[in-house]
């Protein structure tokens, strides 16, 4: 055997094996499959953000002055330093996305949840690039976004290209999607068990155990990247707090609904602003930039991540007036520069605004109850907690981050209680149902993550067709329709003649029509016995008056054989439209809605623009069967 011959057949080996193994993917139960890839993804996912993270700190050890505890020290520039920093990082900014195709401006949270819902998962390639460098320049020139979102945005990207370049099912890329999220946030925040409820409560938006062991396993594999990067040290640093009382719990009540009241504040201000300006995106760049300059002038805190300023809340002691200057100001900036569309995530503003009011109320309580009550750091804590589950709708993933990010099993009865009373307060009181499906409504968009869509999503067509089948033309004769049957199919797919011409647009069409192959049988079986009967009564007529006829005369009269038009049988039949073996069974269900059909014909995805090879039929019938069993 050749060298040649041999690696023909190796690639021939590879190529069947893939084909098997990302069939297996399109069943609902394939959790082996998808915790390798996912195992991968996670790798994948958690290298990038750490990069991210990289490339953003060594920036910021170039140009800002260092301090041992903080590489984020924008706290100790110059006024005219604080203003010109924010403002020329969003000229910067401007000056590229007047460049950058407008379907790549939308580079948020929500834009990552439409694509997961609306369209399969699939995250455009130049979003991603846009999205690395954008969100780069934004952190680094300090303006009032954190580092989260972009690190999201990029780990559902790497799921969505890994999963398309290999043609992957789309059912496997919604778990695969939420593992490339949570390893993420792992590697972005050190938080494993927090990437894993984020994923599942806000990006899937479902529980399931075939969608937590690969996401697990992913997240785990992203905080292994960072921890080997940036080592196991906690985000924020503080001496130990807890509760002093259960009659504390009260107050951590009324604490929870004046933070769930600033939320809504934070929320709808957002939300005022997206409303308010439809200026193109590099001039709404450099009015977000202004501003946070201008505001970096009365509260330079504002800038960056914020980190610091929360270590500083949790250990020492800050003027409530400041902390009111400090709060407001984030607020606001914090809120147009989202709204305008500055690159950059909500989750990281949230966390310091939740310090803040956190070490705001904290300090009022302990004002009034001095030496009874926890120590402040213990509310800018919950703050934390509680800010984020509600502006987010994602209580558990906000309690999880908290106690991982502190480490400190004592905040978890008060952190339930507080995040429990913002979240009723922002949902029921003042009816927001977090920032990101807010973000959507305001931009016209909704989301389509019904049950029955969250459940026909996560299974393929490949793995539920039928593939019981013959393809034939419309016209057959007895021989034929009988070795048709001879097999005993299902289906019967019927390309008649007409289908063979182009259509008065010059385009072939491409629709078939599906038969029951029992009503074939049915018809053969009567009739044959018709035809029997027939044939008997006239030979017993010929052998009344029978004459000499020559043989050869005999044989020259016989009639030709009979052709079957199958579309004239007494049959059901339904007509057929193509779908992609990659698709989900809610893709095929929204096909049949589309097509007004009640059957499909699943091709190869790599043929998606040629029907001649069918895999498998899929009927409305058993897509309904599915989903009730």
């Amino acid at each position: 055997m050749t060298n040649s011959t041999a690696k023909r057949d190796f690639l021939r080996w590879c190529h069947t094996y893939w084909q098997q193994f990302s069939h297996s993917l399109s069943k609902i139960d394939a959790l082996p499959q998808l915790t390798i890839v996912g195992t991968v993804i996670g790798l994948m996912a958690g290298c990038l953000v750490v990069g991210f993270r990289l490339f953003i700190d060594e920036a910021l050890f170039l140009l800002l002055p260092q301090q041992v505890e903080n590489i984020e020290s924008f706290e100790t520039l110059a006024p005219y330093q604080a203003f010109l920093f924010p403002v020329i990082g969003a000229t910067i900014l401007a000056g590229l996305f007047y460049y950058i195709p407008k379907k790549y401006n939308d580079l948020s949270m929500g834009y990552v949840l439409e694509r997961f819902h609306n369209h399969q998962g699939n995250m455009p390639f130049k979003s991603a690039l846009v999205q690395f460098f954008s969100a780069a320049i934004s952190l680094i020139s300090g303006q009032s976004v954190g580092r989260e979102g972009p690190a999201i945005y990029l780990g559902a990207s790497v799921a969505s290209l890994l999963g398309r370049w290999c043609r992957l099912p789309n059912n496997s890329l919604r778990t695969l999607i939420g593992c490339g999220v949570a390893a993420a946030i792992a590697a972005s925040f050190n938080t494993p068990i927090a990437g894993v409820i984020f994923a599942m409560e806000v990006v899937l938006m479902s529980y399931s155990i075939i969608g937590f062991i690969p996401i697990m396993m992913a997240s785990v594999c992203g905080a292994i990247v960072a921890r080997i990067v940036f080592g196991e040290d906690m985000l924020f640093t503080f001496s130990g707090f807890q509760m002093h009382g259960l009659w504390e719990l009260a107050l951590m009540v009324v604490a929870g609904f004046i933070i769930g009241i600033i939320a809504t504040l934070y929320m709808r201000l957002q939300l005022f602003f997206m409303r308010l300006s439809h200026a193109p995106l590099p001039v709404k760049l450099l009015l977000a930039g202004v501003l946070t300059g201008t505001a970096a002038l009365i509260a330079p805190e504002i800038l960056g991540l914020g980190y610091d300023t929360i270590n500083r809340l949790l250990n020492s002691h800050i003027a409530i007036s400041a902390l009111c200057i400090i709060l407001a100001t984030k607020i606001i900036v914090t809120s147009f520069s989202m709204a305008m569309g500055m690159p950059g995530g909500l989750i990281g503003p949230q966390l310091f605004i939740g310090a803040c009011a956190g070490a705001i109320v904290g300090t009022l309580i302990n004002g009034l109850f001095p030496d009874s009550v926890s120590n402040t750091g213990f509310y800018v804590l919950l703050g934390m907690a509680a800010m984020m589950g509600a502006v987010i709708n994602a209580p558990l993933a906000a309690l999880m981050a908290v106690l991982e990010l502190t480490y400190n099993p004592s905040l978890i009865f008060p952190s339930m209680l507080i995040i429990v009373v913002a979240c009723i307060t922002t949902r029921q009181l003042f009816k927001c149902d977090g920032i990101f499906i807010e973000q959507l409504r305001a931009k016209g968009t909704s989301l389509d993550a019904s049950p029955t869509q969250q459940i026909l999503s996560n299974i393929g067509v490949a793995s539920v067709m039928n593939t019981t089948m013959v393809q034939c033309g419309q016209f057959l004769t007895l021989a034929t329709a009988k070795k048709a049957l001879i097999d005993n199919p299902l289906w019967i797919i019927i390309k008649s003649q007409e289908n063979d011409n182009n259509d008065e647009n010059g385009k072939n069409d491409n629709r078939k029509v599906l038969l029951k192959a029992a009503d074939l049988a049915t018809y053969l079986a009567t009739y044959l016995a018709t035809h029997n009967e027939q044939t008997s009564e006239k030979n017993i007529q010929n052998q009344s008056s029978k004459t000499i006829i020559d043989a050869p005369l005999e044989e020259a009269s016989k009639p030709s054989e009979p052709l079957i038009d199958l579309l004239e049988i007494p049959a059901q039949r339904f007509t057929l439209s193509p779908i992609h073996s990659l698709a989900t069974l809610y893709e095929a269900k929204k096909a049949m809605e589309k097509e007004q059909t009640d059957a499909l014909y699943v091709i190869p995805q790599v043929q998606a623009g040629s029907t001649d090879i069918v895999l498998g039929v899929i009927t409305r019938q058993g897509i309904n069967n599915h989903y009730q069993i």
